[in-house]
């Protein structure tokens, strides 16, 4: 019995060691296999495997974000400077209205603000000074009538040997000098423009608003006070300061944008152009003067102070997009920009060409119909970080 028993605990020994052995084998070759797996990864597929990962955990951070985008488009320009001005109108778009004579206003046509056209009644003034030269003009006119009969009556006389011809030739001159008074006294009466009453009617030379009325019905006029200016409201320019750093950048013809706020409906863009650069640099404000026109809009007042933004397309070779300013960002000391993808944003370094206002744009780095974050910029620039 004992021998029998021996014999089983040996065996039972014998089945456990073998389980045991078995048992090392499998986890020894499980080890070596999970091993030689990851350094296969690591060498082939991890960098796949990694970006996946990232773009899904992009996309799980930016769930809750709503992120606004804008399309890159081709640049027709280059922004020069963004730039203060005041809008004013052009020298030939203000007119003073003078009497030509010193008189007294008898009737006043039109008031502050109200529209006219070119030609139209102002007022009626009343002077001494056109009755008399009505009075020269007469005289003037008889003088010459008197003077011309007695000319040819003595060129006749001097034909038939009657008197010296001295004579009809000075009768001669004298006519001529009565023809050149009359001539004279026709002019005055012309710029006068006054009726047999002496009464002149001051009229507006050119179309537009009546912006100042400087005489009251039965005042004074004199010739040194201009009683009305008009104001052409149909085009408009603007004094531009620039820094002193585009003396010579900035030409005449470059286009301008000028931002004018409007009254309930915010601001409006007007276009124009450069028309004239000052040659020197003002000394008390290191700054030099330009003058650009622009056409008349909703808003554009004479006085008003505006935002001008200058282009550049004069080189002709503009090439680029352009794409909104808060687009752009500073990642790892570079201009970048996030592209969106099919899932998700990615980071993409650019060259920028120029910056202005609020639009940017880029030479290189990206392409016309991209589309780029313009919101939630931040938070991109932190996961890209990571």
């Amino acid at each position: 019995m004992k021998l029998t028993t021996s014999c089983q605990t040996d065996k039972l020994v014998s089945v456990s060691c073998g389980i045991v052995d078995t048992m090392k084998y499998l986890v020894r070759h499980a080890l070596v296999a999970l091993v030689t797996s990851a350094m296969l990864a690591a060498c082939s597929g991890g960098n796949g495997s990694a970006d996946s990962a990232q773009e899904v955990d992009q996309e799980s951070s930016l769930a809750g974000l709503e992120i606004k985008t804008a399309k890159a488009t081709a640049a027709t320009d280059i922004p020069v400077a963004t730039v203060p001005g005041q809008i004013n109108l052009p020298p030939q778009a203000r007119v003073a209205v003078t009497a030509p004579f010193p008189g007294a206003a008898v009737k006043i046509y039109v008031i502050e603000g109200q529209a006219v056209r070119r030609g139209q009644s102002l007022a009626l003034v009343r002077a001494v000074e056109p009755l008399r030269i009505r009075g020269d003009l007469a005289r003037a006119r008889a003088e010459a009538d008197v003077a011309i009969a007695r000319a040819k009556r003595l060129e006749q006389l001097a034909r038939e040997g009657v008197i010296a011809g001295a004579r009809a030739d000075e009768a001669r001159a004298q006519a001529r000098q009565a023809q050149a008074n009359l001539t004279q006294a026709r002019g005055l009466a012309t710029l006068a423009g006054s009726g047999p009453d002496g009464t002149i009617t001051l009229r507006a030379p050119i179309g537009g608003r009546v912006s100042h009325v400087g005489i009251e019905t039965g005042g004074a006029v004199d010739t040194m006070t201009a009683p009305f200016v008009i104001e052409n409201t149909g085009a408009y320019q603007i004094d531009l300061q620039l820094p002193e750093r585009l003396a010579r950048r900035v030409k005449p013809g470059m286009p301008i944008q000028a931002r004018v706020n409007t009254d309930g409906s915010g601001a409006i863009a007007v276009s124009g152009e450069v028309i004239s650069v000052a040659p020197s640099i003002d000394p008390a404000t290191r700054s030099i003067m330009a003058k650009a026109s622009i056409g008349a809009a909703p808003g554009v007042v004479a006085g008003r102070n505006v935002s001008v933004n200058i282009s550049d397309t004069a080189s002709g070779n503009v090439s680029g997009v352009t794409v909104p300013a808060s687009a752009l960002v500073r990642l790892d000391d570079k201009d970048t920009v996030f592209v969106k993808g099919v899932k998700g944003f990615l980071p993409r370094a650019v060259k920028l060409a120029a910056r202005t206002g609020d639009t940017v744009v880029i030479e290189k780095g990206l392409q016309a119909g991209e589309e780029v974050a313009t919101s939630s910029t931040a938070e991109l620039k932190a996961m890209a970080a990571k």
